[in-house]
């Protein structure tokens, strides 16, 4: 079963990341114009999207090898960044997408609104993805 979330969490990093380009950039183009942020479903598709990596991930979390809770744990890069900042990370940045989500749906301006909270939880999520080249032992899939 863990193997079957970890792939499960990996892939859906994918969709997530292209969901938020295209929120990304669809909020971007129509900055300063009034509408309903309905209008881009695609900020809707990355709130579902984020949402349903947060519950495979809090699942992983509590049955990963590579989560520890230890004396040796902050010592460890590997498990520090899994126990930790990966983790830190990502709510961090759902909770921005949430955020965003919710005031753009009340806002005079909803797609500047959006745009802002976006971008800043794109950012946080690039940085909290364990790539391959951060020798993390996570891979592309």
């Amino acid at each position: 079963m863990y193997n079957i979330l970890l792939h499960a969490h990996s892939g859906l990093r994918w969709l997530v990341l292209i969901a938020l380009i295209i929120a990304l950039f669809q909020t971007y183009t129509r900055r300063g114009t009034t509408g309903n942020i309905m209008e881009t479903k695609s900020v809707l598709i990355t709130f579902i999207l984020t949402h349903v990596q947060l519950l495979v991930g809090l699942i992983l979390y509590f049955i990963s090898p590579k989560v520890i809770f230890g004396a040796n744990t902050m010592s460890n890069s590997m498990l520090r960044f899994f126990t930790v900042e990966h983790f830190i990370g990502m709510i961090i940045a759902i909770v921005l997408i949430t955020m965003g989500y919710t005031k753009a749906k009340k806002a005079d301006l909803p797609f500047n609104k959006a745009f802002n909270y976006y971008i800043a939880a794109f950012i946080l999520i690039l940085i909290s993805i364990p790539w391959p080249f951060r020798e993390l032992g996570a891979g592309w899939f």
